[in-house]
C-alpha cells in the first residue's frame, strides 16, 4: 500500500526519510557500476518497468481500502535489495508527483516498506532457496510483497496506536494487517506466478544472447 499524502504525522514522515536515506545512498553507489554495462542497463529497465506497472495497479479491496502488487521481486532477484531500493524510490516519486499515488511527505515511509524492508526479506528467502530457481523467485516475490504490507501495517500502527487499554500499537498493527490480508495474500500469490514467468523469459533471452545485443 502507498500511504497517502498527509496521512502520517510529521515526526513519522521525518523518521522514515531518515531511515531510508542511507539505503538509497548505498544503492545509488551500487547502481553506478551497473549502468555502464549494456546487459545490466536492459535488466534495470525491465526491473523498474515491472515495479512501475504492477505497483500502479490499484485493486479495490472488500475492506474499503485498496491493494496492489509491489513488483519488486524481479529487481531483488536480479540486483539485490540495495539497487531495488533505488528503483522503487524512482517509481514511488514518479507516482507521487504524477499519479497522486502515495505522497511526498510519506515517500520515505513508502520507500522503507516497498523498496527496502519488503525486498530485503525477499532477498533473504531467494538466497536460501536459490538452488531451485522457480521456487526461489516465487518465494522471494511473495515474501517481498507480503512483508511490504506487514511493514506498512506497523508504520500505521506506530502513527495511530490503539489505546493501551485494548492493546496499543500491537492491537493496531493486527487490525491493519487483518484489513490488508484479505486481498494482499491472493495478490502476492498471483504476482509471484507472474514474476516466475517474466524471470524465465529474461533468463532465456540472456542465454540466447538477445539481451546483450539489445
Amino acid at each position: 500500500m502507498h500511504i497517502a499524502e498527509g496521512f502520517l504525522p510529521p515526526q513519522w514522515c521525518a523518521f522514515w526519510y531518515i531511515f531510508s536515506t542511507p539505503f538509497l545512498i548505498y544503492g545509488a553507489m551500487k547502481i553506478k557500476s551497473k549502468i555502464t554495462n549494456r546487459t545490466d542497463k536492459v535488466l534495470l529497465a525491465v526491473s523498474i518497468g515491472f515495479i512501475f506497472v504492477l505497483s500502479a495497479m490499484k485493486m479495490p479491496s472488500v475492506t474499503g481500502s485498496c491493494s496492489h502488487p509491489t513488483g519488486t521481486g524481479i529487481a531483488v532477484v536480479l540486483f539485490g535489495p540495495a539497487i531495488t531500493a533505488v528503483l522503487s524510490a524512482i517509481v514511488l516519486l514518479y507516482q507521487a508527483l504524477l499519479l497522486a499515488h502515495g505522497g511526498i511527505t510519506t515517500l520515505g515511509a513508502n520507500i522503507a516498506s516497498m523498496g527496502i524492508i519488503g525486498p530485503f526479506f525477499g532477498w533473504i528467502v531467494y538466497r536460501i532457496a536459490k538452488k531451485n530457481r522457480k521456487i526461489a523467485v516465487f518465494a522471494a516475490t511473495a515474501v517481498a510483497d507480503v512483508m511490504t504490507y506487514v511493514v506498512t501495517s506497523i508504520q500505521l500502527a506506530l502513527a495511530f496506536p490503539a489505546t493501551q487499554e485494548i492493546g496499543g500499537i500491537m492491537e493496531s498493527a493486527i487490525r491493519f494487517l487483518a484489513v490488508f490480508a484479505i486481498t494482499q495474500i491472493p495478490i502476492a500469490i498471483l504476482e509471484s506466478f507472474l514474476a516466475v514467468a517474466v524471470f524465465d523469459q529474461v533468463v532465456k533471452r540472456l542465454e540466447a544472447g538477445e539481451v546483450s545485443r539489445a
